[in-house]
């Protein structure tokens, strides 16, 4: 099997590890052209039954303990006044829960798993199309051709892959901002102390201004904003920021002030829940690209789940990809669904305007019902 995955990230790569680790060579087609083209963006937790369980797979459980930062998983919630309405911290020093791993050194950790010749870098896949025979022909940005027997769209939300299976329309569900603030532990001590070792959300009524620390002592900053008509440029400025949160503690939008750059903002979209398509032979898709849903802390854990399962399918049926990639989509598919339901009800109450009491009573552990047995 020539195998093509099509997207370097945490989901393709786990794919390729995965794979690797059971004797299968596959080729994974970058689009960037070196690891440090881009910030790699924030700080993930990894859950146990499916990030972790991910890693363990791929055989670098021992390499992410090293590398995450358990004490990353404290939690604070406040108000608009500051005032806290939610305060978890993790057992020091324990991997039991959802401890955080800057989503850099993840792929890092991912990409020294792997023979050199694994990823093809400045790769963007611009189209595939099927040989007379079996496999495809793909075609990169800048005329570079190749052919394979199986590809697997790890190309994310705007995947090239996914329209080789379904026409499935995305939908803007809200807008992200985000900030980054350098150096914090000494540069901006009092927002060092804000903020924690872990994540702060400050909810007011239908916006979230949140703060996330990272391994290597900076500070990612997001604004939150349900979807409106507004064009994304209004909010490339902190001015039309600190507008929007006018009257909140100014500790708070402080956040805001401290950026080292301008606003970066963003579409958040999601595509429908219950996605399904009917099995075509030689391809599949994996993570954002077969279901992307609102970022509430799924998404990748999710995709890394998905390169594992993939790989395991494949590895167990080598005579029979077609088998093995219709069992992993109907597992796959399963598997989503309600999580991709709970995504789009926690992304609705986040920013609603009776966030702050729906978000308490989320966190906050219900008593259990009296037992009526006589």
């Amino acid at each position: 099997m020539r195998i093509a995955i099509a997207g370097g990230g945490l989901g393709g790569l786990t794919l390729a590890r995965v794979l690797h680790r059971h004797g299968i060579d596959a080729v994974v087609y970058e689009r960037e052209a070196s690891r440090s083209a881009r910030q790699q963006g924030g700080s993930l937790d990894l859950h146990p039954e499916s990030g972790q369980q991910a890693l363990a797979d791929a055989g670098l459980a021992g390499r992410f303990r090293s590398a995450a930062r358990p004490e990353g998983e404290e939690h604070r919630i406040v108000d608009p006044t500051g005032r806290t309405l939610v305060h978890h911290e993790p057992q020091p020093g324990s991997f039991s829960g959802r401890p955080e791993i800057d989503r850099g050194v993840l792929r890092d950790l991912l990409l020294d798993s792997l023979p050199d010749d694994t990823v093809v870098r400045d790769r963007r896949l611009v189209a595939a199309t099927p040989r007379p025979e079996e496999g495809w022909d793909l075609t990169f940005q800048g005329g570079h051709r190749t052919t394979c027997d199986i590809l697997v769209g790890a190309d994310g939300a705007r995947s090239v892959v996914r329209s080789l299976l379904t026409d499935v329309r995305l939908s803007y569900v809200a807008t992200l901002v985000e900030l980054h603030i350098e150096d914090v532990d000494r540069r901006h001590p009092d927002l060092a102390e804000l903020v924690g070792p872990g994540n702060l959300w400050c909810v007011g009524v239908n916006q979230i201004l949140a703060a996330q620390r990272l391994g290597d002592g900076s500070l990612r900053v997001g604004v939150s904003l349900r979807a409106e008509n507004r064009p994304i440029d209004t909010y490339r400025s902190k001015r039309a920021l600190l507008d929007i949160f006018g009257g909140w503690d100014p500790r708070l939008t402080a956040l805001i002030e401290a950026g080292d750059s301008a606003p970066r903002p963003r579409l958040i979209e999601a595509m429908p829940i219950g996605t399904r398509w009917a099995t075509r032979p030689g391809v599949t898709l994996i993570g954002d690209a077969a279901h992307l849903m609102p970022p509430v802390g799924e998404g990748a854990n999710q995709a890394m789940l998905d390169g594992a399962e993939l790989a395991s399918r494949l590895a167990a049926n080598p005579t029979d990809p077609e088998s093995a990639i219709r069992a992993y989509e109907e597992g796959m598919f399963t598997r989503i669904h309600p999580i991709a339901e709970m995504s789009t009800r926690v992304q609705a109450m986040m920013l609603s305007p009776t966030a702050a009491d729906d978000i308490v009573r989320f966190f906050t552990p219900q008593p259990a019902e009296p037992s009526t047995a006589g």
